[in-house]
This record gives structure tokens, C-alpha cells and sequence, in this order.
């Protein structure tokens, strides 16, 4: 499928490849939001594979702009209720939505009726001739994540067909192999590192066809821990990550109460990989 909707690049200048987006809106979770990814001179104070993605789309576009509405936390119901009217009232032309992860996790959880939710809001979001990107689930054997390993699998073939019903693109993170290094994740063992987002960045403009300067990274093996090094890190991470969510389970309650996103509107993308052209 030619995403860009062009039989050839635009160019401007010698070799800055154009293209087709101006308004880029990103929904859904803290995946998308940007946590593990700490930058304090980013809006919210994260910067994600979201943000790096619009720094690489905003190189050579002097109008391009980029909204975030992602907010930790929420469920698939709950980006469609408090981010789907939002981002149609943006008008944008190029979407992103990963949803349906927190869902997954939890006990009881359908993942085809989850698809049958995707289906109907992929169906919105695509009406105004956006291109759509999705998210499958990654194939990984962390300590929670690797638990609902085959409900994940289960949820992204659906996604595929809801793809394909669409024209949407998918960010294939179940395909991206390196994504099995630790170094990926976030020591909360739930969320990516600047790493893994930086990684999985690279993977989404690949998928989009668009010519990036990223560079993929090979990050050196770990070296091997003792049991009594891996023991201790393993009782330091439940105590501070594991049981924190657990409770907050119980009690019903989400990492994302009272979070706003962190870029609400469009705008400008600001970063370093941001070139903005000099107006005539």
C-alpha cells in the first residue's frame, strides 16, 4: 500500500523528501503519551516515540503541527469517549491510536470484543480520509506483560483484519524482535526506555515509508547477573512497581486521574530533529 498517496516523493531542495501530512494527532495511553521516556523540556514532561516520530515528520514542513491527547491510564473505552470527538474536531490527516493494552491486562478481558470497539473507531477516525496508524501488541515474556502473551496474539490478529477493512497502516511491534532486549523497558518492567521508544520511533516511519535520520541502535548484551543480583532487583521492582498497581487495581483507580494530555492542540513541533523552513 503507497501510504503517502503519491506516485514519487516531493522534493524540496536536493535531498529532503517531502511528505504528505500537515496535521498529525496521536491518541491513546501512556505508551503513546510518552512514559519511560523521561525529558524535562518536553510538553507533560515525556517525550516518547510519539514526539520523535513528529520531530522526524516536521523536517522540511514549515506548517506542520502535532497533538498529543494520550493520557496513562486509560482503556480502550475511555480514549474513544475522551480523545475520538477531540481529534476529529482537529481535523487532522494523519492519526495514530494504541489502545486496548491496559484492557488486556485485566482479568476477564475479551480481546475480540476489543477488536469489535477498534473496528468501529478506526472506521471514524479513517472517514475523513486520514491515514491511520496501529498499533499490535509486542511479543514479550516480561514479568506481567508475558502473562496474557497469548491474549495479546489473539488481539493482534484482529487488529490486522481491522487494518485491512480500512486501509490502515500497522506499526508492527510483535514483528520487532528488539524489543526482547531489557534494555527496551523502563525499570517498572510495564513501560518502554528512551531506548525501546527511540526503537520503536524508527519502526513507525518505516512503516510510513518516510526517509528519517534515525539511527537504529545496537544496544551491548547485559552482562549476566547473579541470582542473588537478579533476586534483589526483582524484590525491589515488586515492591515499587508491582504492588503499586496491583492496589491501584483494587481500589479501581488509574495512573492517569487527573493527568491532562500533554498537547492538546496542534502545533509546532519543537526538538531536535525539528527543521523549520524560512518563510519568503
Amino acid at each position: 500500500m503507497d501510504v503517502s498517496g503519491t506516485d514519487s516523493p516531493v522534493r524540496h531542495g536536493a535531498d529532503e523528501p517531502i511528505h504528505p501530512w500537515t496535521r498529525y494527532v496521536a491518541l491513546g495511553d501512556s505508551f503513546t503519551e510518552g512514559i519511560g521516556d523521561p525529558e524535562p523540556n518536553s510538553p507533560g514532561g515525556h517525550r516518547g516515540w510519539a514526539d520523535r516520530v513528529a520531530e522526524e515528520l516536521s523536517r522540511g514542513h514549515r506548517d506542520f503541527a502535532y497533538a498529543n491527547l494520550a493520557i496513562r491510564g486509560r482503556l480502550l473505552q475511555q480514549i474513544v469517549d475522551a480523545q475520538l470527538g477531540p481529534c476529529m474536531d482537529l481535523k487532522p490527516d494523519l492519526v495514530s491510536i494504541s489502545a486496548g493494552g491496559n484492557d488486556l491486562i485485566r482479568p476477564g478481558s475479551d480481546p475480540d470484543a476489543l477488536a469489535e470497539r477498534l473496528d468501529a473507531t478506526v472506521q471514524t477516525l479513517s472517514s475523513e480520509g486520514a491515514t491511520v496508524v496501529l498499533f499490535n501488541g509486542p511479543d514479550t515474556v516480561s514479568s506481567v506483560l508475558g502473562r496474557i502473551r497469548g491474549k495479546v496474539a489473539i488481539y493482534n490478529e484482529n487488529l490486522r483484519t481491522v487494518a485491512s477493512r480500512h486501509d490502515a497502516v500497522v506499526a508492527d511491534m510483535w514483528s520487532l524482535r528488539q524489543l526482547s532486549n531489557s534494555q527496551m523497558w523502563d525499570e517498572d518492567r510495564l513501560h518502554f526506555s528512551p531506548l525501546g521508544h527511540h526503537t520503536i520511533a524508527t519502526m513507525v516511519l518505516d512503516s510510513l515509508d518516510v526517509p528519517h535520520s534515525l539511527e537504529p541502535l545496537q544496544p551491548k548484551p547485559l552482562p549476566q547477573r547473579s541470582w542473588r543480583e537478579a533476586r534483589s532487583g526483582d524484590l525491589v521492582w515488586t515492591r515499587e512497581y508491582f504492588v503499586p498497581w496491583v492496589i491501584r487495581r483494587i481500589r479501581h483507580q488509574s495512573s492517569g486521574d487527573g493527568i491532562l494530555p500533554k498537547r492538546p492542540t496542534p502545533g509546532p513541533v519543537f526538538g531536535p530533529a525539528d527543521s523549520v523552513l524560512p518563510r519568503n
